[in-house]
């Protein structure tokens, strides 16, 4: 059967990915490639302990594109990671990436996804919220909309469009700097940088 995306949402992570032995974690966060990766970003990238991509790969090179920055990459499917749209020689691949998946870090764990099960802007953090409210953090992508929502916990943290497809301003991603004490993330787009909130005592 085709790889195609699918609208329900997922409620069991599709996989699990245990990075708890480390101490600290640089932890870069990119979504929304379709099939690029700005060189700004994979620049941002470097240094990396993990990436994670939240969905709308495009192809099997980004993923190899990414590992060469790091060798820890988990990513989840998009909508357009379908088939239909990845090349038929990377098809194997794409039917080995799930759309849930969970990572225990140092201080708390994220779960990632790419988001399009979640469809009304105004509801969506708190649905997301409602569904993984045992998580630390809940990063998705989709909307290609840079966000870092930490009113409350799990934050909600969306970092983006990292390739050249609806960039909203340039391309984007996160970076996050984590360990068993707490956690800080920090914005990242082409041509400028800022950071979210201070750092935040793991519970």
């Amino acid at each position: 059967m085709p790889a195609t995306a699918s609208r329900t949402r997922p409620a069991v992570p599709d996989s699990l990915h245990d990075f708890t032995r480390s101490h600290n974690l640089q932890v870069g966060v990119v979504s929304d490639t379709h099939g690029y990766v700005d060189p700004d970003i994979q620049d941002q990238l470097d240094g990396s302990d993990l990436i994670l991509h939240a969905g709308d790969i495009g192809s099997s090179l980004v993923l190899q594109q990414l590992r060469e920055i790091c060798e820890n990459v988990v990513a989840v499917q998009g909508n357009n990671d379908c088939t239909e749209k990845w090349p038929a020689d990377e098809h194997r691949e794409l039917m080995g990436i799930g759309k849930l998946a969970e990572i225990q870090l140092p201080g708390g764990s994220i779960m990632l996804m790419h988001g399009d099960a979640y469809g009304m802007p105004g509801r969506r953090h708190a649905e997301m919220r409602q569904h993984f409210a045992n998580s630390t953090a809940i990063v998705y992508g989709h909307s290609h909309m840079l966000v870092c929502d930490q009113e409350t916990r799990p934050w909600v943290l969306n970092p983006g469009a990292a390739g050249k497809s609806r960039t909203r301003g340039g391309a984007s991603c996160l970076c996050m700097s984590v360990s068993a004490k707490g956690w800080k993330v920090s914005e990242f787009r082409v041509g400028q940088q800022d950071s979210c909130d201070p750092t935040v005592q793991a519970s």
